[in-house]
């Protein structure tokens, strides 16, 4: 029987990591700019589309304690040293019709490569043959140029040892946006607000593997068993961190969808989620509170032989290997909620905020009039939510997978925030 094995962090990490945060201060974007902000898909950019790219090896922190060994495409600083560990690799966005160049450099002690599903006409130089795409021998390097020619959610990833180098870590998303303007997923039907832009990219980890690759025993991909899942990056409750939580240094992707409140009719924007998975299971996502449309899978609109819309309303969606979904998503405010006002609430005596117990301290409290009245709590009491929004659990259906380690909840999850109309959230 498998049992976990909590792999502490080695000095020596310790030691990586601090250089890492250092270096990360001073680094040039070599592999392009990042948008930066606490919330939302992390976009890294460049105005020529090329990107340069470096594998590194580094550790993943999950919440049970443990760490584990990873590889990964990191911006590439220079050297190793200059290129800190992150998992997963850069979100790379470009825009239709660009041609874009990826050069990899490989500091691994085999060969590695990059496809890129989705994409034609891809070519490449330098580098040695492999099985897909030209390689980058150990200490070498490759180019690869191709013309981005349909919007959408894609995933790169090695194209060499797929078994052992995605489960490793070796992927990343690649963003397309299309001509039209980057509001629109597609085309001017798909419409979304651009500051609620989402990525959920999915991976699966067997720690035991991935010891064998870090101790350089026999790697049997047979033996598989799955007992990390994550998102971005992380697993849940680090999921629901913010960008660049600094506790998660190698992990700069958090996963909070995060949505106001609007009219009782979609009279604004819609959210942008996009689904994505690198892992090798199918796994069945699922968003509570409400439906989300399916505008898109695989990097294509949802069209019918005469271009009509064939885009359909979901509520679980089960994500295949390798496959990728842009959903719209909108929250209807259809009960009028206004944290800042009692004028809808129900009839019903609400008792004050001191005649009320919380358990350990510790609460939820929305200001809504269907759960309280708004005012401050007795001192000692922790208020997880800052301007009476509330939260929704987005996990995996598949409830193995909502644990880490067989230690639950966590894994494959994250939650949904909904911001009040009014008064704006900070």
């Amino acid at each position: 029987m498998l049992t976990r094995v909590i792999r502490p962090i080695k000095p020596s990490l310790l030691l990586t990591l601090v250089v890492g945060l250092a270096v990360a201060l001073v680094l040039p974007a070599s592999a392009g700019h990042v948008a930066a902000h606490e919330f939302g898909m992390l976009c890294t950019t460049d105005p020529a589309d090329t990107f340069d790219l470096r594998t590194t090896t580094g550790y993943a922190l999950f919440p049970d304690g443990n760490s584990i060994f990873m590889w990964s495409f990191v911006p590439d600083g220079g050297t190793s040293l200059t290129s800190p560990f992150q998992t997963p690799g850069p979100v790379l966005c470009v825009t239709e019709g660009d041609t874009v160049t990826v050069n990899l450099t490989n500091d691994l002690a085999e060969p590695v490569s990059i496809v890129f599903p989705g994409q034609t006409g891809v070519t490449h130089t330098d580098g040695t043959p492999g099985l897909f795409t030209g390689e980058a021998d150990p200490g070498g390097s490759v180019t690869y140029t191709f013309t981005a020619s349909q919007p959408g959610t894609y995933l790169y990833e090695s194209g060499t040892n797929t078994h052992k180098q995605i489960e490793m870590g070796l992927f990343g998303a690649l963003i397309v946006r299309p001509l039209v303007g980057a509001q629109y997923a597609y085309d001017l039907t798909t419409e979304f607000d651009p500051a609620e832009e989402y990525l959920i990219l999915i991976h699966e980890i067997d720690p035991e593997l991935h010891a064998a690759v870090e101790d350089n025993r026999p790697y049997d991909w047979t033996t598989r068993h799955d007992r990390y899942w994550t998102i971005n990056g992380r697993s849940f409750p680090d999921t629901i961190a913010d960008n660049n939580a600094p506790w998660l240094p190698g992990q700069p992707y958090g996963a909070v969808v995060r949505v106001r409140a609007s009219a009782p009719s979609p009279s604004d924007l819609p959210a942008l989620i996009r689904y994505a998975n690198a892992g090798t299971e199918n796994h069945p996502f699922h968003p509570h509170g409400n439906h989300l449309r399916v505008i898109a899978r695989d990097g294509r609109l949802l069209r019918g032989p005469g271009g009509e819309d064939i885009s359909f309303q979901d509520f679980t969606r089960t994500i295949g290997s390798g496959q990728t979904y842009d959903l719209l998503f909108h929250w209807s405010n259809i009960e009028g909620w206004n944290s800042s006002t009692l004028a809808d609430a129900v009839p019903v005596i609400i008792p004050g905020l001191q005649n009320l117990v919380f358990k350990d301290g510790l609460t939820f409290y929305s200001g809504s009039p269907y759960l309280g009245e708004t005012g401050d709590f007795q001192p000692g009491n922790t208020v997880l939510n800052e301007c009476g929004e509330f939260y929704y659990p987005w996990h995996s259906h598949a409830l193995n997978e909502f644990q880490n380690f067989d230690e639950g909840f966590g894994g494959l999850a994250t939650l949904l925030r909904v911001d009040p109309p009014l008064p704006a959230c900070p």
